[in-house]
């Protein structure tokens, strides 16, 4: 139980508000066709990951109050669980009417969405060709005996066919099927036999249904065979052991494995599944009365409607919005003049990425260039900064990485690229075993004139090629020597955990994040109490750490004008008379997925502002190393205040956070139509034209 009295809104709950953001964007008309129905696809992918961590940690909870004989927490956490469930069976119901709204809707487009009941001669003839040639090789059913332990065998990540075998006189047997989507897109465009204006999409798993006899046909004896889908998911927590004598990633490869044996938090499978069916699988899956068992429509595993192709015109998606590749950098003839030119804010996806890939890529051959440092939590899966690294080596210079090993669902790749970077010379660090490295530093050490002058990378992001063209993040890249110091002390930080380390300009979880974000709340409440003008603005992922809640609440009652932009969950609830009557929350939810974390404290005139890798989160704070960083430069902090004033200003995608999370439209009124996302990249178009100052190059 909580020690606070103030009201909090339970973040598991407001996981599921963020997620039905998700789902509006699906059912919004005003949205290309194609996109709505990849919304669909990131909806399902996000409701997976909410089962397989937030609501395997309510699970976990419960067995361990009943273990632990609280029965009173045990309730308490027992009724969360109802009030999830009953949540995600409301948000499953809407999920099929969006569904159904979006393939009636692509048909008007000529793009026809079509189970294996609706193919006609011709397309069924292709089909089970298809199958023969293409799927059937991929395909080795399971075929559940006393033997098999099907939770075991089972992959959460995949969509599964359960198949009755039916003999007449002979007890039915079952086996389970893969939909091999690893090794071919799930939609299957099927060529035109006469028009070919009409386009007809049909998924592996209808192809599969309709070719069941071939499977199984000469090996099993049959009448009949019915085929329905399922799919299961797994908690995704794991233990770390303590065997001293192993590697820290030959324990990470063993916890890995945990995970793939780990027991269903949840099952979903077509409703038309007869009952003595759903009974049996219920049985082979463990699945308990704690599990979420949703019945749903025939297709499982939405999460593939993320690649749904565009086979028709290119308006049925969003225009693309060609990143901007700033004069901020295109002025000079490297990248480490322009940082010596002037402090340089980049915002992704707006701005080019490459810029990034530049600084490492340069420094990769640069003479000058003694030392790189980089910390690694997520990379593309073919990393043109990581190749950039492996060059620096080749090229005589020393370059450290951190590797965080326990990035969720990025382990197994992290543990692939430590040793392919260990193999090719680089200095691996596996960061701190107590604690996650989420901090988004590059620092690049180059000898100038005979001293060592540090070019210093802050971001909010990833090193991700593929996640900035869909992310939006800021990049700062200073040649401060204060900042850039600091960041190489960070560095030594991860290395020697146990020494004492300072940091007078740097918010560094856990060192001194709280302590410094607390001691600037209060400056405003002091600030408030005098008169003068007193303001927080914030821009984060998550809002859940009680305490600073606690902060902001004692901010909002001694008159501090709060104003916040959270992303997915907030647990303060605003707009509580006495207690948040200050406070004004919005998310923004559109094409690009609003990642940055950015901070402003109104400072008596005097704005301090941050921009960080951490949210508000007890783990963010006190369980990661996480970095936040001042913007000094005043033309950048007034772009950022422009970006932030945008957003608040948004009438057209931003939702208002309010006491139950109800997910309302702001209401728009006598102002004009703002999509901020779209007024961002021409705010950013527009500073490309402004003219430089004298002197400037």
């Amino acid at each position: 139980m909580s020690t606070y009295t103030t009201p909090y809104y339970p973040k598991e709950l407001s996981w599921l508000a963020f997620n039905q953001r998700v789902l509006q964007e699906a059912a919004d008309r005003r949205n290309p066709i194609i996109e709505r129905i990849r919304f669909l696809g990131i909806y399902s992918n996000n409701m997976d990951e909410f089962y397989r961590v937030r609501v395997a940690d309510v699970k976990r909870q419960i067995y361990i109050h009943l273990n632990d004989k609280n029965i009173e927490a045990a309730e308490q956490t027992k009724a969360l669980m109802d009030k999830i469930q009953a949540r995600v069976r409301l948000m499953t119901t809407e999920f099929e009417r969006v569904h159904a709204d979006v393939v009636t809707r692509l048909a008007r487009y000529n793009i026809h969405l079509i189970s294996k009941d609706e193919l006609d001669s011709y397309q069924t003839q292709w089909a089970k060709a298809y199958f023969q040639n293409k799927l059937l090789r991929y395909i080795a059913p399971i075929l559940i005996t006393s033997k098999v332990n099907l939770v075991e065998r089972l992959n959460d990540a995949a969509t599964y066919l359960f198949v009755g075998i039916h003999k007449e006189g002979k007890a039915t047997q079952y086996a389970v099927l893969e939909v091999p989507t690893e090794y071919t897109s799930r939609f299957v465009l099927i060529p035109p036999e006469k028009s070919r204006k009409k386009k007809h999409i049909v998924l592996l798993d209808d192809i599969i249904g309709l070719c069941l006899d071939s499977i199984f046909k000469g090996f099993l004896d049959f009448d009949r065979l019915e085929a329905y889908s399922f799919k299961m998911t797994r908690d995704a927590e794991y233990s770390i052991n303590d065997e001293i004598d192993e590697s820290y990633v030959e324990k990470m490869s063993e916890s890995m494995k945990q995970r793939l044996i780990a027991e269903p938090v949840r099952f979903i499978f077509d409703s038309e599944m007869p009952e003595d069916m759903l009974r049996f699988l219920q049985k082979q899956l463990h699945i308990s009365s704690l599990d979420s068992q949703i019945a749903s429509g025939p297709y499982r595993n939405f999460k593939d409607f993320i690649g749904f192709p565009n086979v028709g015109r290119e308006y049925l998606e969003n225009p693309t919005l060609p990143a901007i590749n700033t004069r901020d950098f295109a002025d000079f003839d490297t990248v480490f003049d322009a940082i010596s030119h002037q402090d340089i804010l980049l915002y992704y996806p707006y701005h080019r990425f490459l810029h990034l890939t530049e600084f490492v890529r340069q420094a990769a051959f640069d003479p000058s260039v003694k030392h790189i440092r980089l910390n690694i939590y997520r990379v593309a899966s073919r990393s043109r900064i990581i190749n950039s690294l492996i060059d620096a080596v080749n090229n005589g210079k020393q370059v450290t990485v951190v590797v965080e090993l326990r990035a969720r669902f990025d382990e197994e790749a992290n543990i692939e690229w430590s040793k392919a970077m260990t193999d090719a010379g680089i200095k691996v660090i596996l960061g701190i075993p107590t604690l996650k490295i989420h901090a988004k530093l590059c620092v690049i050490s180059r000898e100038e004139k005979g001293q060592l002058i540090h070019y210093a990378h802050f971001g909010t992001g990833n090193f991700n090629e593929k996640t900035a063209k869909i992310y939006t993040d800021f990049s700062l890249f200073t040649r401060n020597q204060d900042l850039a110091q600091e960041a190489v002390d960070v560095f030594d930080f991860i290395q020697y955990p146990y020494r004492r380390f300072k940091f007078q300009y740097l918010q560094v979880s856990p060192v001194n994040a709280r302590t410094k974000i607390q001691l600037l709340i209060r400056q405003e409440i002091q600030n408030a109490k005098e008169g003068i003008k007193a303001q927080i603005l914030l821009k984060i992922n998550n809002l859940v750490d009680l305490s600073l809640i606690e902060d902001l609440y004692k901010a909002s009652q001694a008159g501090v004008r709060i104003r916040a932009i959270v992303r997915g969950m907030c647990a303060l609830v605003p707009g509580v008379k006495g207690l948040s009557d200050h406070i004004h929350v919005i998310s923004i939810v559109d094409r690009f997925l609003e990642h940055p974390r950015v901070m402003v404290f109104e400072n008596g005139g005097d704005q301090k502002i941050f921009i960080s890798s951490a949210d508000w989160m007890t783990r963010n704070m006190d369980n990661r190393v996480e970095v936040g960083c001042p913007i000094l430069d005043p033309k950048l902090k007034k772009r950022v205040i422009d970006i932030l004033n945008i957003q608040f200003r948004d009438t057209v995608k931003a939702r208002v956070i309010d006491q139950e999370q109800t997910n309302k439209y702001v209401r728009r009124g006598n102002r004009r139509k703002i999509r901020s996302q779209e007024e961002i990249y021409e705010y950013f178009k527009a500073l490309e034209t402004v003219p430089r100052e004298p002197g400037a190059s």
